[in-house]
């Protein structure tokens, strides 16, 4: 599984642009040794997301899993509001991230990449 979007999935993902904010859930394994490595990313990406509107909502540790085997939980998990899929991917593709995803990829062993719209009515 990959850990990053590729081009690809950012220009698929930035076709279905509605100009909306979402949410982004991301469910993470770790690496070996990669919690500390995770930190490290997520206090450096924490001011490249506000630059481009995002709003990290929660980023922590998961305990055991209440409807999974055990062992086959997630780590970790980030839900993240961006104000549209445009400035996600702008944040993506800046300088800034790209000097900084090298500590996501050696964090990581495994990731889940969920967008969210929310319902309408919300």
């Amino acid at each position: 599984m990959a850990i990053e979007p590729d081009k690809g999935d950012l220009q698929r993902f930035l076709d279905g642009d509605d100009k909306r904010p979402f949410v982004m859930v991301q469910l993470l394994r770790l690496a070996d040794g990669g919690r500390d490595k995770y930190v490290q990313y997520s206090f450096a990406a924490q001011p490249v997301v506000r630059k481009f509107g995002g709003e990290v909502l929660y980023a922590g540790s998961c305990t055991e899993p209440l409807l999974a085997p055990p062992g086959e939980g997630w780590d970790g998990v980030v839900i993240v509001r961006y104000p549209s899929r445009a400035a996600y991917v702008q944040f993506h593709q800046s300088p800034e991230y790209r000097a900084i995803v090298h500590l996501r990829g050696e964090a990581l062993r495994e990731s889940m990449m969920l967008p969210m719209d929310d319902w309408p009515g919300r």
